[in-house]
């Protein structure tokens, strides 16, 4: 197996499993009614859907940054997305941006994994694909956190 396809399966079971994580990103809010998605325990937290549009956000920086050819940084909007549509089209973005992403790694080339990648700070392409797997992990965790 290619270490891209590794890569990519790692994405695929942080999003619905089998995961050493615990429940599955697709498991954690598909039962969060967009109610609760919407309201914070407290000021100044992020609320489980500012938390999926962030995800959401960065899978796709990631994927852009597989393509392109120079360094870019997200701005804060991009970063932290203003929630808006409905809660089924944030879920639904989030499901797309993971499928996008999983076909983008299987078919980046295995070779360039430790070319730079387009980034603020010097990383290659296979620290930046693990990141952004990190990066959902640990909001996830977030989630689950605010579900209790």
């Amino acid at each position: 197996m290619l270490e891209t396809e590794r890569i990519a399966d790692q994405l695929r079971r942080f999003y619905e499993g089998t995961s050493w994580l615990g429940p599955s990103l697709r498991e954690l809010v598909s039962d969060v009614p967009p109610e609760r998605a919407a309201n914070g325990p407290a000021a100044g937290t992020h609320t489980i859907w500012e938390l999926v549009l962030h995800i959401t956000a960065w899978l796709r920086i990631a994927r852009e940054r597989l393509s392109a050819a120079s360094v870019f940084d997200p701005t804060n909007e991009e970063n932290w997305p203003a929630i808006h549509g409905s809660w089924a089209q944030a879920l639904e973005q989030l499901e797309t941006e993971v499928s996008a992403l999983e076909n983008a790694i299987r078919s980046f080339p295995p070779e360039r994994l430790n070319d730079p990648a387009p980034a603020a700070e010097p990383q290659t392409f296979y620290i930046l694909l693990h990141g952004v797997i990190q990066h959902s992990a640990y909001h996830a965790g977030q989630i689950a956190i605010l579900k209790k």
